[in-house]
């Protein structure tokens, strides 16, 4: 397997022709498994402050685009490579992905799936992870912050101040951020996201399984209340997530799909943060959705 060094040799080695190198390694991986391969690639770490590298309702453009022509009857391996988004996004990019595939899904997370990414991984059959590789607490975020984290700061305020009445004049500020609605609008955020990856944990990867509805209680409890008990953006290992009753296959038991995943994600990571694309949709076919930033030209 080339590692990160000598692909972005080969990447300038061919004048930088990051689309011409990633499409080959997809193609790669295309062979290797003999399913259709699809990247969904975002650049929030390359490009921090660009706008629409979360999960959101533009990526069904994306997945139209390069769903289209498959022959669908060879199932999906999906990459993932996301900090998560929108809940409601979430849910229609799941529910057309199965519409075309059935449950015949396979989520590989050759880096980082988070939020929104977990909720995704956990809606296919099955999840290929490597040592490297991190799933996230799917705690949904309500107007840009963390609904778990609304919720419990509401809690912990309420206990401290009928506890001690005097403490209304620390909490008051603090709470006054929020709107009035907003402790109920995130109740009811959490209890959607938990809902759907329910449903999708049992008619996936739980299905068939003995005990499948308290295993996906524990899944969904590990992964929101226990999870985040740290930190919304914690990142859970393999060997975490099959403890707590994923499905989780490990990168590692092939060698070869190994070499060809991380192939493609290198070739990924190389054309995020060497090129103005801030999120890539793409099939083994060379078929692409790529966003790209806008540069503005300023005159001096």
């Amino acid at each position: 397997m080339p590692n990160w060094h000598e692909i972005l040799y080969e990447i300038q080695k061919a004048g930088g022709a990051h689309d011409l190198i990633r499409r080959k390694y997809l193609a790669q991986l295309n062979e290797k498994t003999k399913r259709n391969v699809i990247i969904y690639y975002s650049g929030w770490l390359q490009k921090p402050n660009q706008r629409g590298t979360e999960l959101n309702d533009a990526d069904k453009n994306g997945l139209m685009t390069v769903i289209n022509r498959l022959d669908r009857s060879k199932g999906l391996d999906l990459l993932l490579h996301t900090p998560g988004g929108e809940t409601a996004a979430t849910e229609s990019f799941v529910d057309y992905l199965r519409s075309m595939f059935g449950t015949d899904i396979r989520a590989m997370v050759p880096q980082i799936a988070l939020s929104a990414g977990t909720m995704i991984a956990c809606a296919c059959k099955e999840i290929i992870m490597g040592k490297q590789s991190s799933l996230g607490p799917i705690d949904p975020i309500y107007l840009g912050v963390p609904a778990h984290g609304v919720v419990k700061e509401f809690k912990r305020a309420y206990e401290e101040i009928n506890a001690d009445p005097a403490k209304v004049y620390v909490w008051q500020p603090i709470l006054a951020k929020y709107k009035p609605t907003l402790i109920g609008e995130c109740e009811r955020a959490i209890e959607w996201a938990n809902e759907m990856v329910k449903e999708w944990l049992l008619t996936g990867m739980l299905k068939g399984r003995s005990k499948a509805e308290q295993i996906a209680d524990k899944i969904i409890k590990e992964l929101t209340e226990q999870a985040l008990i740290k930190s919304h953006a914690r990142h859970l290992s393999s060997e975490k997530c099959k403890s707590i009753g994923l499905k989780i296959n490990n990168l590692e038991k092939d060698n070869e799909l190994q070499d060809a995943v991380l192939s493609v994600h290198h070739s990924c990571i190389h054309t995020l943060a060497a090129t103005a694309a801030y999120k890539i949709i793409e099939n083994h076919d060379g078929i692409a959705f790529i966003q790209i930033a806008q540069r503005m030209a300023v005159q001096s």
